[in-house]
């Protein structure tokens, strides 16, 4: 299910959010980027009881560290796209210091997911502030990231 809604930002670029990820079809969880700056993305997903997580109407709660990655992919992808360069696939690399108050989200749910980059080194790799909120929510964890220069001469083994 490609979303239909634009992300939003404040040079006023709107872009789909199937555009920002390189997830296509089910795997693309975001509904809508709500903004995006220098350094934070914000973006909103209703739980789907169709999604490839559901669990009779209830998704377990650790899918809330692939929602937090979806979010710093949309941000990877936001900031290329606003440069006129490719959106390219990236890699979490681990998840630090996850916290949960549920064991899983009822279908349905409402959830905003909030990510803020902490880090950035010249090689790809990044660490990213993440929370997922909703009513009676809250998660949060920090997110290792990278994102090769070239990713065809890297899965190759040759950077």
């Amino acid at each position: 299910m490609q979303s239909s809604i634009q992300a939003s930002a404040k040079e006023g670029q709107h872009y789909p959010v199937s555009e920002l990820v390189p997830h296509s079809g089910d795997m693309v969880l975001l509904d809508t980027v709500v903004s995006a700056g220098e350094e934070t993305l914000v973006a909103k997903l209703r739980v789907r009881e169709d999604g490839l997580f559901d669990r009779q109407g209830r998704v377990p709660a650790y899918v809330g560290i692939e929602y937090m990655a979806q979010a710093v992919a949309a941000f990877a992808g936001y900031h290329a796209k606003c440069a006129g360069e490719a959106v390219k696939l990236g890699f979490l690399l681990g998840s630090r210091q996850f916290h949960s108050n549920v064991d899983s989200y009822q279908c349905g749910d409402e959830l905003t997911v909030s990510v803020e980059r902490l880090l950035q080194a010249d090689n790809g790799m990044a660490t990213f502030e993440c929370r997922v909120c909703g009513e009676g929510i809250e998660q949060s964890a920090r997110l290792n990231v990278f994102q090769p220069e070239n990713i065809e001469e890297y899965l190759k083994g040759k950077k």
